[in-house]
């Protein structure tokens, strides 16, 4: 016989979230990690047992429930530039869609700060996590945008999405990741259509 697992066999999810950051404490509070900080808030509000690291997704996963449907939340283990390799692994083992079944959530500098975005589809940008995700499926995935705002003129942009928020911009974004369980319950209801 097989050993027996601890934890019961993960339920196939009806949407798998995934927040794009870079592991480890060194930036867990950096300004590109608001896709973990994002997953934090939903799992607050959803998430039902403990944070697992699973190699096999190159990721931590945690069951969720939004209302009766059945959500997997991860972070990816890869850092940033390298996103796309964990949602193929998550995609891969669920055999879903993700133009149906996968919302990445991450950070934008081209919105202001403290709003967010949320669309079906559309290109990259700047955002080196989403151009690794596209790089495997092209744009069409639904993506919620968190706004970190623009970086200072004549700044570094990999040395401003590195950094730390301010106090003031900390309360901006703390804000708006506060209203991110009611945006997603309505987006998992059909209340809230992606543009």
């Amino acid at each position: 016989m097989p050993p027996q697992s601890s934890y019961p066999p993960l339920v196939k999810p009806n949407l798998i979230i995934i927040g794009l950051g870079n592991p480890g404490d060194a930036y867990a509070s950096t300004r590109h990690n608001a896709g973990f900080r994002a997953l934090d808030i939903l799992s607050t509000a959803f998430g039902e047992g403990k944070w697992l690291q699973k190699d096999k997704f190159l990721s931590d996963i945690q069951e969720a429930r939004i209302v009766t449907v059945p959500v997997l939340l991860a972070k990816p283990r890869t850092f940033m530039n390298s996103s796309g390799e964990a949602v193929k692994k998550i995609v891969d083992f669920y055999k879903v869609n993700p133009q149906t079944h996968v919302l990445i959530l991450c950070d934008d500098i081209d919105l202001p700060l403290g709003s967010v975005r949320l669309r079906n589809e559309g290109g990259p940008g700047t955002h080196n996590g989403l151009r690794s995700v596209a790089l495997l499926y092209g744009e069409h995935y639904p993506r919620l945008r968190i706004g970190i705002g623009p970086k200072p003129p004549q700044g570094d942009l990999a040395a401003w999405v590195l950094s730390v928020p301010s106090e003031d911009d900390r309360k901006k974004l703390d804000d708006v990741l506060a209203t991110l369980p009611d945006v997603i319950r309505k987006y998992v209801l059909g209340e809230t259509i992606a543009p």
